[in-house]
């Protein structure tokens, strides 16, 4: 149960999320290959998932309306589940020595969204004892969560000045020399949506492990991952944009006039997104200690999206701000050295994410606004922490860590997430605001 206390009122706001979930399983060898057994698995995984939220129980004409908030009336839901019904199967096939494939297949059934079925296919080749191949193919599933559901709509007023009537404005852009073209206040609707539907995936990676000898190794995978039918919420220019294929979004008074234009989470398009993962890691021994380091990192090669499947590619997203989902950052890694001698062990370590393209707000790119001390890109991201560990006492350990060690801010950025969103000076994908911090703990082994 997650609960949110307001200071100085009485106000108390719950909401409730339960799972219940039953699986069977069963696995062993089946039958003889040239490598080895094949090894067989069967199952089966019964799940319930209930969801509710109580919204503001005080008085009404005590209740104050924030428009968005969290804890919105609008978003009061007395009670909801849905029961997942899967079965699952996987086999072990060890062809040759060094080379072995695994199948895999998963159906779901989910009440109010129906049935799907995933398969999954990877595989396993060690040409020489140094170098290890490997790749997989598989496709999956996500349905809509509750709040992007059962949410309540809630609507205001569209504050800028960046908007027309795109059934009048064949340009979609403000011009008040232009009859037609002139800058409109309608509402903007948001909320959840009860008729989304599932997203669908196809992921796919391709990549190998190099270890020459146990003091070093080096690992490069591809991945890639399409998805269709994203469960996502599109701009205001984006529903301007394609107002012939939006139409049902665009709600229009008796009079002619746009009203409202429906901003709510929409199945919409379909995103690419390709990478390369690195990883490096070397051990040795010196000045009477042992010494580990190591390199975690994702290169980003591609990631494009559209809004529906009828409408071509946008351009390139790596290294450009994005209302949802994950940025795309150019290239992020999680780096570390490790120094152990005796019962003392310390690690330091480093967050890096690469800078990125800001979101323009509508003054700057139109260019009526130009702040004088304003910066296109953000800047890189870097973060240290450094780990301390004593082992000195049997089954005793004890742990100190100091979090962003250097007390590094994260690098200014705008964004602003539309009339629903809340200014900020930070980018909560990428950065932490919250500073230096330390940590200590102790764990016992009985």
């Amino acid at each position: 149960e997650i609960r949110l206390s307001l200071v100085g009122s009485e106000m108390c706001i719950r909401d409730r999320y339960t799972v219940q979930q039953t699986d069977f399983s069963v696995s062993g060898p089946v039958f003889k290959l040239p490598g080895g057994s094949a090894m067989a698995a069967l199952g089966a995984d019964l799940r319930s998932e209930k969801y509710r939220f109580n919204g503001d129980e005080r008085d009404p004409t005590l209740q104050r309306i924030v428009v968005a908030a969290p804890f919105d009336q609008t978003n009061v839901l007395t009670g909801t589940k849905r029961d997942v019904t899967a079965f699952y199967g996987e086999l072990l096939l060890p062809v040759l020595k060094g080379l072995e494939f695994t199948l895999a297949v998963r159906q779901d059934k989910y009440d109010g969204f129906g049935t799907t079925t995933n398969p999954k296919v990877s595989g396993l080749w060690r040409p020489a004892e140094p170098l290890l191949v490997r790749g997989s193919y598989s496709t999956g599933f996500r349905v809509p969560t509750f709040n992007q559901l059962f949410n309540g709509a809630s609507s205001a007023t569209f504050t800028g000045a960046t908007l027309v009537d795109p059934l009048r404005c064949p340009t979609g852009r403000v011009d008040a020399a232009r009859p037609g073209c002139e800058s409109i206040r309608p509402f903007i609707v948001n909320g959840g949506k009860e008729d989304l539907g599932p997203e669908e995936a196809k992921m796919a990676s391709v990549g190998f492990v190099f270890e020459p000898s146990p003091l070093f190794s080096i690992g490069l995978d591809w991945w890639s991952i399409q998805r269709e039918g994203t469960i996502q919420i599109l701009s205001l220019t984006q529903l301007v944009d394609n107002f012939n294929l939006l139409r049902n979004r665009f709600a229009y008074q008796p009079d002619g006039t746009l009203g409202a234009i429906d901003q709510r989470w929409v199945n919409a398009g379909e995103t690419q997104t390709e990478g390369v993962e690195v990883s490096l890691k070397s051990s040795f021994n010196a000045m009477g200690a042992r010494w580990t380091a190591g390199l975690e990192g994702t290169y980003l090669l591609k990631k494009r999206s559209r809004v529906l499947p009828s409408v071509p590619f946008g351009p390139s997203e790596v290294g450009q701000f994005s209302f949802a989902g994950d940025l795309g950052l150019r290239w992020k890694h999680n780096a570390a050295i490790n120094y152990r001698r005796g019962d003392w062990s310390a690690t330091f370590s480093q967050l890096y994410r690469a800078g990125y393209n800001d979101q323009v707000l509508p003054g700057v790119s139109s260019g009526r606004v130009s702040p004088p001390d304003w910066k296109p890109k953000v800047d890189a991201y870097i973060t240290y922490n450094l780990g301390l560990s004593w082992t000195g006492i049997k089954n005793l350990t004890i742990n100190g860590l100091v979090k962003n060690l250097f007390d590094e801010d994260p690098p200014f950025a705008i964004t602003y997430d539309s009339n629903f969103g809340s200014g900020s000076s930070w980018e909560p994908r990428v950065a932490d605001p919250r500073g230096r911090a330390f940590v200590l703990s102790a764990e016992y082994r009985f």
